[in-house]
């Protein structure tokens, strides 16, 4: 008798143990108005402020890629270089270095969007990269792609300096 509740325990608990999980579904995206701005009496990082983050790095990442390619096009379309003139070829050098100066500038930020993306996707968006505390609404507000907060970046801001005059 002893023997059958024992196998009962067993079979029970590995009954249990071999039960199918539920999984999750994926939640629906929420939706927000255009005029939405986060306040800071939400939650903070709540689905509305992703959703809004979201969709602020998204637009401002397409408007950068657009940039970029009219600079890329309307720049090899007007060649200047040709000319006889050794003033007027320099002076289309610079020119052309400087705006393709900005070009890598802008794909430098297109990478920070696109990693501030993953922060959203992966809930670490909005808290700073060394300390784990939030950022802040008014500093995402202004530089939607910081992940470090204000002590923090200050910190990196004066251990470069001092690597610097080194």
């Amino acid at each position: 008798m002893q023997k059958i509740t024992k196998l009962k325990k067993k079979v029970s608990k590995k009954s249990l143990k071999t039960e199918p999980k539920v999984k999750e579904l994926p939640k629906a995206p929420i939706k927000i108005s255009k005029n939405y701005i986060p306040k800071e009496n939400e939650k903070y990082m709540c689905e509305k402020h992703k959703t809004y983050f979201r969709i602020k790095l998204t637009e401002w990442k397409k408007e950068l890629i657009q940039i970029n390619n009219e600079a890329l096009y309307n720049g090899s379309m007007d060649d200047n270089s040709i000319s006889s003139d050794i003033v007027d070829q320099a002076s289309s050098y610079i020119d052309k270095n400087v705006e393709m100066k900005a070009i890598n500038r802008q794909i430098k930020l297109i990478s920070k969007i696109d990693k501030a993306l993953m922060r959203i996707k992966d809930g670490t968006y909005g808290y700073c990269a060394e300390t784990a505390e939030p950022i802040g609404l008014k500093r995402l507000m202004a530089r939607p792609v910081a992940d470090l907060c204000i002590a923090a970046q200050e910190k990196h801001e004066k251990d470069e300096k001092v690597y610097a005059d080194d």
